[in-house]
């Protein structure tokens, strides 16, 4: 296949993993441009990376002529602006989550793709980590049977405890459910497929908060979004999912994610709130019927010393570390599904579906209504066999 030449705007730290992980696919996609603002600092990026060329602005390098494919890692308020702009310039957009700040933007988004024959791929593309592909596996092989219910949880107490500058996300448009809540929402549609009905509440435990780090340590935040959000989803498939996600909890140990069948279970059970569907790797667990004792229930032979089982995961992109991860291959998936004239996986469909449930679910916390989604996706096709090779065509 030909490679494609991407541009990236946006040149934060998160900038690095993506540059990094795009050198190992050169037959694939080929970094031609990145821009910032400012010239110098793009500048010092383009040569730390061994990129050709550097821009003073997004929109100087949204009109660069040799750019197939625009990689938007902007801040989430302007990634609507971004997008929409690359897609006018007759660019494939690969953007980072959300699609859009509101449903509406992330709308105007897609329609305009499909106007122009564009693809839209976004962010996370952690569904294709080896521990979601093997959630998946289980899944459709039969293992757990039915899937009547799932629970997600994504806990802490917030990031001013760690962050130099965390007023961003105690505003509209962030709190848990649109900072993190978006990892474990894509989980959930990879691996249900589409939400039918929507029913939430939610508060805030604090109107502000005091941030604990420096450079602004001391200084106090404003609080303009609830931070606890507990939701119930009712999926196409028939499964009910409990969603809570908070930034007003000292410490748990909820699992991340389990997934309930009629003929088994499955347990992502991190201890750590910043892991989980936010990580391509991860143990996974799993009980069904052979390794299954009712508390109390004598220990016959079947059942002595039998638990939680930890599933084997042999499929690639199987990383725990925040640093080292595979963030990028859903680009690289967009970019042969561009030359194979297929759908992407990290499809802006399914991005737009989640931007649409999660706003759905501040509208019933605040309206006190149940929301019904107008938006539906085709679940991703999962990974093959053969994808277990890091380096092969997907």
């Amino acid at each position: 296949m030909q490679k494609l030449r991407v541009g990236v705007i946006g040149i934060g730290d998160i900038s690095n993993v993506y540059l990094n992980n795009l050198k190992n696919y050169p037959d694939v996609v080929e970094v031609v441009a990145c821009a910032s603002r400012g010239l110098e600092k793009a500048q010092r990026k383009a040569a730390e990376h061994n990129i050709p060329k550097a821009y003073a602005s997004a929109d100087e390098l949204i009109a660069a002529p040799d750019i197939a494919i625009v990689l938007n890692l902007t801040i989430p308020e302007v990634h609507a602006r971004y997008n929409l702009a690359a897609l006018n310039a007759g660019k494939h957009v690969y953007s980072e989550k959300p699609l859009a700040a509101t449903f509406a933007e992330g709308k105007a988004i897609m329609d305009l793709a499909k106007e122009k024959g564009l693809y839209v791929g976004c962010a996370p593309d952690t569904f294709l980590g080896g521990r979601l592909q093997t959630c998946r596996k289980l899944i459709d092989d039969g293992t757990l049977g039915e899937i009547k219910g799932a629970s997600a949880f994504v806990v802490s107490h917030g990031h001013e405890w760690h962050h130099p500058n965390p007023n961003f996300f105690y505003q509209p448009g962030a709190g848990p459910l649109l900072d993190i809540g978006p990892y474990y929402m894509t989980a959930l549609l990879s691996l249900l497929g589409p939400v039918k009905s929507i029913c939430a509440m939610s508060n805030r435990a604090y109107d502000t908060r005091t941030i604990q780090t420096e450079p602004l340590k001391g200084q106090t935040v404003d609080v303009n979004t609830d931070t606890h959000i507990t939701a119930c989803l009712e999926f196409e498939d028939g499964a009910v999912v409990t969603l809570i996600t908070s930034f007003d909890v000292w410490d748990s140990e909820l699992p991340k994610m389990e997934f309930y069948g009629t003929k088994g279970a499955i347990c992502l059970n991190d201890i750590d709130p910043c892991d989980g569907p936010n990580l391509f790797g991860g143990d996974i667990l799993l009980r069904t019927e052979d390794n299954y004792r009712w508390i109390g229930m004598p220990r016959d032979e079947k059942c002595t010393g039998r638990e939680w089982v930890t599933v084997s995961i042999e499929h690639a992109f199987n990383s725990t570390s925040h640093q080292k991860n595979s963030r990028g291959v859903g680009l690289v998936d967009m970019a042969y599904a561009i030359a194979g004239n297929r759908p992407a996986r990290a499809s802006g469909d399914m991005a737009l579906h989640s931007l649409e449930v999660m706003e759905g679910i501040l509208t019933s916390a605040k309206e006190k209504k149940f929301v019904i989604p107008t938006t539906a996706f085709n679940r991703p096709a999962p990974l093959s066999e053969a994808d277990r090779d890091e380096n092969v065509v997907f």
